[in-house]
């Protein structure tokens, strides 16, 4: 995959910190509209909830940011095939269907690790009227455990929205939901593990 190289062009990148949050933001000039996403910091849950709340896709609707529907599509070994419709303010409502894969691991200093990798998969629904398919959204979630209770990740994702998006629209607000989608896997992570 693309995003798991490194920050080669690194003067390309925005880069702002929120909430403990280092969130960086460029624009791909060879995809129109599009633009690739890293954030990265720790978290206040443990791997086990983590990895519970992004397998769990059929509950995304339920405490995900904007996402109005979820559903598995179908499940193969090591991940699964999703669907999701996002329900976005100012513009239309956009849909994907995604090929997911997890992989759990260990890190070289030995630590417990967790990295859920996805991509567009195209032809397996039918497009739906009045929602605009995605083109391009491919992307991971990288956590490595720290200690009880705190876990670091890197969340990076490519993402070209369709459809026709007015100019002074593009951009805005594109941090803030970051922080918020991290934050509300943090959150769901933390009730999961209270269950």
């Amino acid at each position: 995959l693309l995003l798991a190289a490194g920050p080669a062009g690194a003067a390309d990148w925005s880069s702002v910190t929120k909430d403990g949050v280092v969130i960086r933001v460029r624009e791909l000039p060879d995809l129109a509209g599009a633009r690739e996403f890293w954030a990265e910091g720790d978290l206040a849950a443990t791997l086990p909830g983590l990895r519970t709340a992004l397998q769990d896709h059929a509950e995304f609707r339920r405490w995900m940011p904007r996402v109005k529907e979820s559903r598995v599509l179908s499940e193969f070994p090591g991940g699964r095939m999703t669907y999701t419709l996002l329900d976005l303010p100012v513009i239309s409502n956009r849909d994907y269907v995604l090929r997911v894969e997890d992989v759990n691991g260990q890190s070289e200093q030995g630590e417990e690790t967790y990295v859920q990798r996805w991509a567009l998969e195209a032809g397996v629904l039918p497009e739906r009227r009045g929602v605009v398919r995605l083109k391009r959204n491919e992307g991971s979630w990288s956590f490595t455990r720290l200690d009880e209770g705190r876990v670091h990740f890197t969340y990076r994702f490519i993402a070209e929205p369709g459809g026709s998006i007015p100019g002074f629209l593009a951009g805005v607000g594109q941090t803030d939901a970051v922080l918020e989608t991290v934050r509300a896997l943090e959150a769901r992570a933390k009730q999961l593990v209270a269950k």
